[in-house]
């Protein structure tokens, strides 16, 4: 197994791990995760929404870890982290939240969808192959979490 695909598996447990927390354990959830409490109070509807957001990325980062041919799930995936740390970037930049509770989110909320985009981005490889010229030859470039 390649280190990239336990890459997507660790990223998939851990996206599964928070959304299945979300949706099963909403106020242990809210108590637990650093800063959140400061953002209002528990809507327990809608940490459980956000939740299933978290666990079809997880899966999608699960599939993909199986089949590289699943990178656009997992692209769909990342965009959604990418989208949610976008809006805390917004509430830093709109003075919603301190830079202190923008720099606290910085590992999970910013480098997260950092590391998603990057497993889950298509990986172009170049290929020499000497075929003649009215051959077909169907080459299909690697995923960086394909399949050893």
């Amino acid at each position: 197994m390649s280190t990239r695909t336990i890459a997507c598996l660790l990223l998939a447990l851990i996206l599964a791990g928070n959304g299945a927390a979300m949706l099963f354990v909403p106020p242990l959830w809210y108590q637990l995760i650093p800063g959140v409490t400061g953002t209002g109070p528990l809507n327990v509807h809608f940490v459980r929404d956000i939740g299933c957001a978290y666990l079809c990325a997880g899966a999608a980062f699960a599939w993909f870890s199986r089949d590289s041919r699943a990178w656009p799930a997992a692209l769909t995936g990342s965009a959604f982290l990418l989208l949610h740390a976008l809006v805390h970037v917004g509430e830093a930049v709109t003075g919603t939240f301190s830079m202190s509770h923008f720099l606290r989110d910085l590992p999970g909320v910013f480098l997260l969808p950092l590391a998603a985009v990057w497993l889950a981005w298509p990986v172009r490889q170049v290929y020499s192959v000497d075929v003649h010229p009215r051959a077909e030859v169907n080459i299909v470039p690697a995923s960086p979490c394909e399949k050893n």
